[in-house]
């Protein structure tokens, strides 16, 4: 599958995200937003063994959702996988629905309960051992956000990965810059996270996580035999693709308006319509 082919699953992502977040009134729309491209490379470009019709696949690539709050934009992604059926989908937000405001593994193709900030790098780890203590293939990949970066659990996993040469695990962080509270840098500045990292032992790659083209070029191109973990630093856009919620943290969790869904669906919808020309 080319990069036109993947961009233009994301863009029809981004638009069902819109709508699925506008009907349940709730959601982390702006980091749903600038993690799908990523989200999206993964689910069809990057992990292997994935297979809808046996979830559990032993030699499937397992995904961690750690920054867990943007499990919407992981929702439309299983659907688009042939995980979830749209009446399923169309189910967020309501009472007795599957789909909760974080991941769980009631949910087809979610390998863990997530959303406590600073925890999904740990489960990951573990994942990552068993692989290694198995003699297995498969790879785990867990997107963290860049306000979880303050949380010390991650280092200590940090620290643990370097320890056991786990080059079967990528860690990725959505770098957007912004969280419930503002401006990173105001919170609990992260700007030295690559050397940070990198003194952990990692082998640390900066990626323009809004090129789909950027995107592919970095998952082909790591060395998943140098005895080290992979941290991908995806630099992001707050909201990107829809231009209103751009960089903006009031859209960290803000909820739409039916003027504001109309005018993102069809914003979207201009894109979808050009990459299939």
């Amino acid at each position: 599958m080319d990069t036109k082919q993947l961009q233009l699953i994301a863009e029809q992502n981004r638009k069902r995200l819109v709508e699925v977040v506008y009907a349940a009134k709730a959601g982390h729309i702006g980091g749903d937003l600038s993690c799908l491209n990523v989200m999206t490379a993964l689910y069809f470009h990057v992990m292997n063994g994935l297979n809808p019709k046996d979830p559990k696949a032993p030699l499937r690539d397992r995904f961690v959702l750690s920054k867990g709050h943007c499990v919407e934009s992981l929702y439309v992604t299983l659907e688009a996988k042939g995980y979830l059926k749209p009446e399923v989908l169309d189910t967020l937000g309501q009472f007795g629905s599957i789909l909760s405001g974080h991941p769980t593994i009631e949910v087809p193709g979610i390998e863990v309960n997530s959303g406590a900030l600073g925890h999904g790098l740990s489960i990951g780890v573990g994942m990552a051992i068993a692989a290694k203590m198995d003699q297995q293939p498969w790879r785990t990949y867990v997107m963290m956000g860049d306000g979880e970066q303050g949380e010390g659990s991650i280092y200590e996993a940090a620290m643990a990965a370097n320890r056991y040469h786990l080059d079967n695990l990528v860690a990725i962080i959505d770098r957007n810059h912004l969280q419930i509270s503002g401006n990173t840098e105001d919170v609990m500045p992260i700007d030295n996270i690559h050397d940070r990292w990198t003194a952990f032992g990692w082998d640390v790659i900066l990626m323009n996580g809004d090129s789909m083209d950027d995107i592919i070029r970095t998952f082909d191109n790591i060395d998943y035999n140098n005895g080290k973990p992979h941290l991908l630093v995806s630099d992001t856009t707050k909201g990107k693709g829809v231009s209103f919620m751009e960089g903006i943290a009031k859209w960290h969790h803000g909820v739409l308006n039916a003027e504001q869904c109309e005018a993102a669906v069809a914003e979207i919808q201009q894109r979808i319509d050009a990459l299939k020309s």
